[in-house]
């Protein structure tokens, strides 16, 4: 056997130091970013601040203008006194919120019962008339100015009576200048059991993602502007399915810019069985390609979201504020098949669709199934907040910076909600897109008001406002750490 010289072996003694050295230099530096990586804990404040929610959907709004986000959930509605307690001044289940007449104050659509809370300046709610419905049964609606006449109107989807083998017809409600409501659109076509609007293709008019059930493919409204819709979501990419699989069982959907592309991507949340056919289709990330490609959508997979059979409502945020979108979801049982545990899970965004489950280090393990999941800052600490499975769970913050932006419709061109605005922020090298929407997952509703987290970004940020009649709005030099409020110009 041929030997080494002393010198051969000396020189490839020094390589492989050199390569530890290499090796643990990297390790050191990837131990030392965890390190600095700052670590976001919740905790569950519900019977601290007086709250007696149940599991069912929940909608952030702010219902008496005193510039503390209230919340309608469980049953009731609940005013925030200061950030400090909630106490429960109206019933109301299962809504999404908007001002309907422009009178200034946020109105409720209960999904549930199919009923108009008018608000009755911020004191209490009563039924307003609406006229006579097609009888259906609805999992979730949203909220939007479908016909850019600035008023908000209605799209309620329509799910199913499963023992009878019904499927209930979706319906659209048009605004009538804030007097009337009139039935637009009814058909039966699919099992829907989330709806949420985006001006995906930013033509100035909202857009509709409906999440079905029962392997069947989810549909994307594509909305001329009057307020009549054209289904395409084959023709964009955006069924949420896989490969042998004319569609999956989603039940909710979120919009969001995981990229921060300044387009607004989806993602699709689905239920999904294992079964003799293999595995059903999962939960993806559905990535617009922007208006080179037509806002088509490029299916991106699960990204890093890992999987449970019964994965149900999706609700996106930064918590962190470091300037990227995370998940929320939501599960149907405790206990899924074969006995497998199944609870809610906090994805980190960690940008570029790249998403990391954090739920025990955020102290939000053994969730119990719920299809609740909003966030909003009741606080007004600068960081979003929870309410899930029955509980307000309280962000306990990070050093990052942050902006809220909340936008303020005139009531004639635009509705003084300003659903379907959207806002654009530029910070680290990225742009940041938020949405005011009026729905998500299913049947949920984040505080209206634009949260973003800036991260390191310490100066001023410019802000670019595109409200749904295509005007465009910049306002320069906005400093982090506090609210703005934009009205329509």
């Amino acid at each position: 056997m041929r030997r080494r010289s002393s010198s051969s072996q000396n020189v490839t003694r020094i390589r492989r130091c050199v390569i530890w050295a290499q090796t643990l230099g990297l390790l050191l530096t990837s131990v030392s970013a965890l390190a600095d990586e700052p670590q976001v804990v919740f905790k569950d404040q519900t019977s601290d601040l007086g709250l007696t929610i149940s599991t069912a959907a929940a909608c952030w709004a702010d219902f008496d203008n005193d510039g503390w986000v209230d919340l309608c959930a469980g049953g009731g509605v609940w005013k925030n006194k200061g950030g400090k307690s909630f106490t429960r001044f109206a019933d109301a289940s299962n809504c999404v919120a908007a001002d309907f007449d422009n009178d200034g104050f946020v109105d409720l659509f209960s999904w549930s019962s199919l009923q108009l809370l008018h608000n009755d300046k911020g004191k209490g709610f009563t039924n307003f008339k609406l006229p006579e419905l097609p009888k259906t049964v609805s999992r979730g609606a949203c909220w939007g100015d479908f016909n850019g006449d600035g008023f908000v109107d209605l799209f309620v989807g329509g799910y199913e009576d499963w023992n009878a083998g019904i499927t209930w017809p979706f319906v659209i409600l048009m605004n009538e200048q804030g007097k009337s409501f009139k039935v637009a659109r009814s058909e039966s076509r699919l099992r829907t059991r989330g709806v949420t609007a985006c001006d995906f293709d930013q033509d100035g008019d909202l857009d509709v993602y409906a999440s079905n059930y029962r392997l069947q493919p989810n549909l994307l409204w594509l909305n001329d502007g009057k307020g009549q819709f054209q289904e395409v979501a084959g023709e964009y990419g955006a069924v949420a399915t896989s490969p042998g699989f004319g569609g999956g069982h989603s039940i909710g959907s979120a919009w969001g810019d995981f990229d921060s592309d300044g387009h607004i991507d989806l993602f699709a949340g689905n239920f999904a069985h294992r079964d003799g056919r293999g595995d059903q289709p999962k939960s993806r990330f559905l990535r617009n390609s922007g208006p080179d490609k037509r806002h088509r959508f490029e299916d991106r997979g699960p990204c890093g979201v890992h999987y449970q059979e019964s994965y149900a409502t999706p609700s996106v945020g930064d918590y962190d504020n470091d300037g990227n979108l995370d998940l929320f979801f939501t599960t149907v049982y405790g206990t899924a098949s074969f006995g497998r545990k199944n609870n809610p899970v906090l994805f980190r965004g960690d940008g570029q669709f790249a998403m990391t489950d954090v739920t025990a280090a955020a102290q939000l393990g053994g969730l119990s199934p719920t299809y609740q999941a909003a966030w909003a800052d009741f606080d007004n600490d600068g960081d979003l907040d929870l309410v899930s499975a029955g509980k307000l769970f309280e962000n306990q913050g990070t050093a990052n910076s942050w902006l809220k932006v909340a936008l303020r419709g005139d009531g004639v061109k635009v509705n003084t909600s300003a659903i379907g605005a959207q806002v654009r922020v530029r910070a680290n090298d990225k742009v940041l897109t938020r949405q005011v929407e009026a729905g998500t997952g299913e049947g949920n509703q984040n505080e209206l008001t634009l949260h973003f987290g800036l991260g390191s970004h310490k100066g001023p940020v410019e802000v670019e406002v595109f409200w749904p009649n295509n005007v465009r709005q910049q306002v320069e030099n906005v400093e982090p750490g506090h609210l703005v409020t934009i009205p329509f110009p």
